[in-house]
């Protein structure tokens, strides 16, 4: 069940001032920051994670000001845009030399040795192959004919920040939305975590459309196929020549001879990831600058605040979910009802939340910074970026009766997304 909210009084240990908040929050002093993280949560600490943390810290508030003074206004396939992209061929080719080497060995046989040398080249290169990605088959999809008037707003989207549309639109429970793509033809995917999308407003809702489709418009190149796909091999690479844990003495000499592949791998991750951060970074603000265009400023605004408190929303989900797991098996009818409880549940929890708990996440994120978020530029300095510049109104208004329509079309999806968050918890 929802907890209800209670109001707490006490004063502040560090300045004396009395503290109003909420029991279901974290009681802290606006006057003083006292307490303002007590989660402080922990960053990852391996290599790769320190250096993409460094460099955005050092992009991060560069590019803030070159934003605010319209200098990075556009996207630009600059010379380290063009170098990570030679990088991720050669990564590539090496890639495609283990094929190509491994079908020789095959075929020069050398007395059965070859055979068994190339087919181990050849299951290298299967796994460090680039996958083209596939529709989810365990989550709904909906194509146009699906879902009409909800590719209709997504068009209209689209065309607002100058870029094509989708061809298809997958929805789950996660707390996010994203873009990829899928297929050999790159076909384009608009995913929709159901929980967010129940929680934000109209305005709202085509921000987060708009901020999406924008990655499209910008040309991500990390997110794109060349660059993310080589990533991923040079990540898998780091993996396989991690050290032996417990090394015996054979195993000592095997961890000798990964040391140096093992650095050569690290190199070339962290310089790829290097060439990518800054354009990573001035695609989120560029994104976050075509949703106000799209929606309006202050939707885009609104749209970040309500993303600082996804946490608090995926203790809620876990809490229902655990409920539903304690309460044994229902009947289909039982379930259905249980489920589309869980939405209630969800938007009157979020429209509970005080502006002072939304206070409490702006200045813990300042306070943090890139700590914990690498791929975005901290919520702070992205608000800040818009409330600087000129306040824009909505060029796709909501409109009610799409709205409404927009409801009917997801109703079979948003059921079903809430009956796999009650029996499997949330979407990663």
């Amino acid at each position: 069940m929802l907890d209800v909210a209670r109001e707490t009084r006490q004063q502040c240990p560090e300045c004396g001032t009395e503290i109003r908040g909420d029991s279901r929050f974290a009681i802290w002093c606006a006057a003083c920051d006292w307490n303002v993280d007590p989660e402080k949560p922990q960053p990852d600490g391996g290599p790769l994670d320190r250096a993409e943390r460094a460099l955005a810290r050092r992009h991060g508030e560069r590019l803030l000001d070159e934003m605010m003074s319209g200098q990075a206004l556009r996207p630009r396939r600059d010379a380290s845009a063009v170098a990570a992209t030679v990088l991720a061929l050669l990564v590539h080719g090496v890639t495609l030399a283990l094929a190509v080497l491994g079908v020789w060995c095959v075929v020069a046989g050398w007395g059965g040795v070859g055979v068994v040398a190339g087919a181990v080249l050849l299951v290298l290169f299967w796994a460090l192959a680039p996958r083209v990605r596939r529709l989810p088959d365990d989550r709904p999809v909906l194509f146009r004919s699906d879902a009409p008037e909800l590719f209709a707003l997504v068009d209209e989207v689209a065309h607002a920040v100058g870029t094509r549309s989708v061809h298809a639109i997958v929805v789950d429970g996660s707390i996010n939305a994203a873009v990829t793509t899928y297929g050999v033809r790159g076909r384009r995917l608009l995913v929709l975590g159901m929980p967010l999308w129940e929680i934000l407003t109209p305005e709202e809702r085509i921000a987060l459309l708009g901020h999406e489709l924008a990655h499209y418009a910008n040309g991500d190149t990390r997110n794109g196929f060349v660059v993310g796909t080589a990533v991923r091999t040079l990540a898998l690479w780091h993996h396989t020549l991690q050290p032996l844990p417990d090394p015996s003495g054979i195993e000592l000499a095997v961890n000798a001879l990964y040391v140096l592949p093992r650095l050569l791998v690290r190199g070339l991750l962290v310089l790829l990831v290097r060439l990518t951060s800054r354009a990573g970074t001035r695609a989120e603000y560029l994104a976050d600058r075509l949703a106000a265009r799209t929606a309006s400023t202050q939707a885009a605004v609104d749209l970040m605040d309500r993303l600082l408190i996804t946490d608090s929303l995926a203790v809620l989900l876990r809490s229902e979910a655990n409920r539903a797991a304690l309460g044994g098996s229902r009947s289909a009818r039982e379930a259905k009802a249980r489920a589309d409880e869980l939405w209630g549940l969800l938007t009157a929890f979020a429209a509970s939340i005080p502006e002072h708990e939304y206070e409490r996440q702006r200045r813990a994120g300042a306070r943090r910074g890139h700590q914990i978020d690498a791929t975005h530029p901290p919520t702070h300095l992205r608000r800040a970026c818009l409330l600087a510049g000129e306040s824009l109104p909505a060029v796709v208004p909501p409109q009610d009766h799409r709205n409404e329509r927009i409801a009917t079309e997801l109703a079979a999806a948003r059921t079903e997304a809430a009956r796999r968050l009650l029996r499997d918890g949330l979407v990663d």
